[in-house]
């Protein structure tokens, strides 16, 4: 098993600053940056989840439902990188998604700027 608690604390607290924003700060980027990060994390998890199938894009759902749209891609993708099997070539690649991933995460919350 892959440790994804760090992924999941870092996509929650990114989401909480989304649902504590003005609308204002959200219509300025902060709610853009959120979604592309929920369709990178849910095209991930896409990947991995089915290899070789083409992802879907997550829909745009508006400003305010964002944080939450962050939340199921990254706990979509946190449960995917947690199942890997320990000591296998798959926790190796497991463990690097969720590095990966989980520096995503911190550069669009660093861009967001909320």
């Amino acid at each position: 098993m892959v440790d994804t608690t760090d992924l999941s604390a870092a996509v929650e607290r990114f989401a909480d600053r989304l649902r504590a924003a003005p609308q204002s700060r959200l219509q300025r980027g902060a709610a853009a940056e959120g979604l592309a990060l929920a369709r990178e994390l849910a095209e991930r998890a896409q990947r991995l989840e089915a290899p070789g199938e083409p992802p879907r894009i997550m829909p745009d759902a508006g400003l305010f439902a964002v944080a939450d749209q962050l939340v199921v891609a990254g706990n979509d993708l946190a449960e995917i990188l947690r199942t890997a099997r320990a000591d296998t070539p798959e926790a190796a690649r497991a463990t690097a998604a969720r590095d990966e991933a989980l520096e995503a995460v911190r550069r669009a919350a660093a861009r967001a700027t909320l």
